[in-house]
């Protein structure tokens, strides 16, 4: 495994954290590529898009968001596999939830940095 990027990852993840915890728009454009495919809890996908206008409307609010684990796969230098078990509460579309959830991210290094171009969000029981 490579540790550069390995750090890298770790640091995008941290930002990633703070940004969702405060519906930061600007930095999630950032960290999540125009590309991105995402499955959430329920297995809808979801895209960049998606994801930036329910942050700007206020639809996804998180209150908690407290890390638990984090384990990191580098594949190569431009692409590397995120697993991280979080802690979550907040509301989403008017609905309150709390609990554990495993987020799985595909990192990947384009012209933008690294970038979030595919992962899933699950509820662990």
């Amino acid at each position: 495994m490579n540790p550069d990027i390995e750090a890298q990852i770790r640091a995008c993840e941290a930002r990633l954290c703070a940004a969702m915890l405060t519906s930061d728009v600007a930095e999630l454009d950032a960290l999540i590529a125009d590309d991105l495919l995402f499955a959430g809890p329920t297995g809808q996908l979801s895209t960049q898009a998606m994801d930036l206008d329910l942050h700007r409307t206020k639809g996804t609010q998180f209150v908690e968001f407290v890390p638990k684990e984090l384990e990191i796969r580098v594949w190569s230098e431009h692409f590397a596999l995120a697993s991280a078990k979080i802690f979550l509460s907040g509301m989403f579309l008017g609905n309150a939830f709390a609990g554990d959830y495993r987020y799985t991210r595909v990192w990947r290094k384009g012209d933008r940095d690294w970038q979030i171009a595919g992962g899933s969000v699950s509820a662990i029981a």
